[in-house]
């Protein structure tokens, strides 16, 4: 299977400055429960540059998914802010493209249908035509030509996922926002759906900016420009930021042998787990 990712003249994330996508000012949320209030994530600030990938780790229960809904804005600030392409974030918008873990994909639709259906609701200005050709050219890029006809209980779920990230870069986000998108793929799927993420994200000219939870070091490593670690929850916080530094393109080959991506994993791997010890 091929894992090398094309390049283009796109300029490496991390020696560009430029303007903040997302930030995130002392953000703290607390949610009403049946045993009194629960904050999930307290006083967080981060700053996201436009075109970055930037992936949350952590337990679970670490408030990742929560944090990353305060920029959907499917979940508002207790207190604090999120300023998504300058502007607050007050809800849903149709800048942030979500992609769940489950697909969301409506199972009455086609694979084209589906597609069609979010571009329709988001692209006003355009004809009829011109969104046929938007759906079939993210169809092209995702390689779903041949199913564009098929519900989506006729496909594997790495094609289910492909639909869907084929949807949400349809609409043309500027910024992506991805739920452990690939958690229940088989291994050989999720380093094939890695590959077309990246794929896409070059044909943008990485102009998208990329928020990803997840669990898999090896895909945070491999994906992002920066991990963001959490510390476990309740009233979790930020615990340590990682570059990666390792150069792009990358090759998943390659990398597993490449001194800093062996330093990465285990600078991760004790964030992630020096809480826990032998004796414990």
């Amino acid at each position: 299977m091929e894992t090398q990712v094309l390049t283009n003249t796109a300029v490496d994330m991390q020696n560009v400055d430029i303007k903040p996508s997302i930030i995130i000012d002392n953000v703290s949320v607390t949610f009403d429960t049946a045993k009194g209030e629960y904050t999930a994530i307290k006083n967080i600030s981060l700053e996201i540059k436009k075109g970055e990938i930037v992936s949350l780790i952590g337990h679970s229960g670490c408030g990742k998914s929560t944090l990353m809904n305060t920029i959907s804005g499917m979940v508002i600030p207790t207190s604090g802010s999120v300023v998504a392409n300058g502007n607050v974030v007050k809800g849903p918008g149709p800048d942030r493209g979500i992609v769940f873990q489950n697909y969301s994909l409506l199972p009455w639709l086609s694979v084209y249908q589906n597609i069609f259906q979010a571009v329709d609701s988001v692209m006003k200005g355009k004809t009829k035509e011109e969104k046929k050709d938007l759906v079939l050219k993210n169809l092209e890029m995702v390689n779903l030509m041949a199913h564009k006809d098929k519900n989506p209980n006729q496909l594997s779920g790495g094609m289910k996922q492909r639909v869907a990230i084929a949807r949400a870069f349809a609409i043309n986000p500027s910024i992506l926002l991805l739920d452990e998108p690939f958690g229940a793929l088989d291994a050989l799927t999720k380093s094939s759906m890695h590959v077309e993420l990246l794929k896409l994200w070059n044909l943008d000219n990485r102009n998208k900016t990329i928020v990803m939870v997840t669990h898999d070091i090896d895909e945070a490593i491999f994906l992002s420009d920066r991990v963001v670690v959490m510390n476990n929850g309740p009233a979790a916080t930020i615990k340590e930021i990682v570059d990666i530094k390792i150069a792009r393109p990358r090759n998943k080959k390659d990398i597993t042998h490449d001194p800093l991506y062996i330093e990465t994993k285990e600078r991760l791997t004790g964030l992630l787990f020096d809480k826990f010890s032998i004796n414990d």
